[in-house]
């Protein structure tokens, strides 16, 4: 027969059991909430990521001041639109909303930095239909033109769209662009380097001698270094990075893709040449965007010093 010290020692250790019990299914409890709560919020943040990250347009203004623009182009406007990546998330709505709101801006001249349609898409003839009729409502006073991407290879849709617009394909090559005077500027267009299609000395075959001011359209930035070692350069409008496509505040891109590593932010000054990186419209790899919404940049260039 127990004792009562006995009897009292196994309750004790009994209770002891249940308490340390029911505080481990207290932690399980505990955990399973907190792994829950992680899960729900990495739900919804892909969700953002997708849904709300790559919806909206942003126009992205910027002011452009040279001692050697010609006066005449004082006030000159530029609309740049990137990286498109037709049927990724961008689709018929979404492009009339940006050639809407590019007429809006009443550019003098429209310039396309490259991949039309995403490489891993299958347009239908409707979905070409489309794009050709929507860039073809696009309005300027001057030009349009437009260079192509790494993804404008691998299919001929590329030429197929433009050459029905009245877009130029400025492929390693340039044009004379005159606004209200006798003095032109230049502009010249690259091709991909990602696509063994990148000849400078073409494209800068014009007389370097004129000391024209002079505007580069090229798909991927990080190129930008190779340019300006050869040749004078004032502007310069790239792609490709999507400006990282998914940021993070005071981390910056995080998806740098090659030849945008270097130079995947908005903007840079490399010694006398402006460079600015278009954030893209469409997406690349995964239709996700996080702090870079959709965007088209647009450029006043004004003659230094005036307003």
């Amino acid at each position: 027969m127990m004792s009562r010290s006995d009897k009292a020692k196994e309750l004790e250790a009994q209770l002891e059991k249940e308490e340390k019990k029911e505080k481990k299914q207290r932690k399980i409890k505990i955990f399973l909430k907190v792994f829950l709560i992680i899960i729900g919020i990495f739900l919804l943040f892909i969700l953002y990521m997708h849904f709300i990250g790559t919806k909206g347009l942003t126009v992205r203004e910027y002011k452009i001041e040279s001692a050697s623009l010609p006066e005449s182009f004082h006030g000159f406007k530029i609309v740049q639109f990137s990286d498109l990546h037709y049927l990724t998330t961008i689709h018929q709505k979404e492009l009339d909303n940006m050639v809407d709101k590019i007429n809006q801006l009443k550019p003098d001249i429209v310039v396309f930095t490259g991949d039309l349609i995403d490489y891993t898409k299958e347009p239908s003839e409707t979905d070409i239909n489309d794009l050709i009729t929507s860039l073809n409502r696009i309005e300027v006073t001057t030009g349009l033109y437009a260079i192509k991407g790494n993804h404008d290879y691998e299919k001929d849709y590329f030429e197929k769209i433009f050459n029905e617009t009245n877009f130029k394909i400025l492929n390693n090559t340039y044009e004379l662009i005159y606004y209200k005077g006798n003095t032109p500027i230049l502009l010249t267009g690259l091709g991909s380097i990602l696509q063994n299609d990148s000849d400078m000395d073409q494209a800068f075959s014009y007389d370097q001698e004129d000391n024209l001011y002079t505007i580069t359209l090229l798909h991927e930035p990080d190129v930008i270094d190779d340019i300006v070692s050869k040749y004078s350069v004032d502007l310069a409008l790239a792609g490709h990075s999507h400006n990282g496509q998914i940021r993070l505040p005071g981390i910056g891109a995080i998806m740098k893709v090659e030849e945008g590593k270097k130079y995947p932010n908005e903007q840079y000054e490399i010694g006398n040449t402006k460079l600015y990186v278009s954030g893209g419209l469409g997406t690349s790899m995964y239709e996700f965007r996080l702090f870079t919404r959709p965007s088209i940049n647009l450029y006043r260039l004004t003659t230094k010093g005036t307003e």
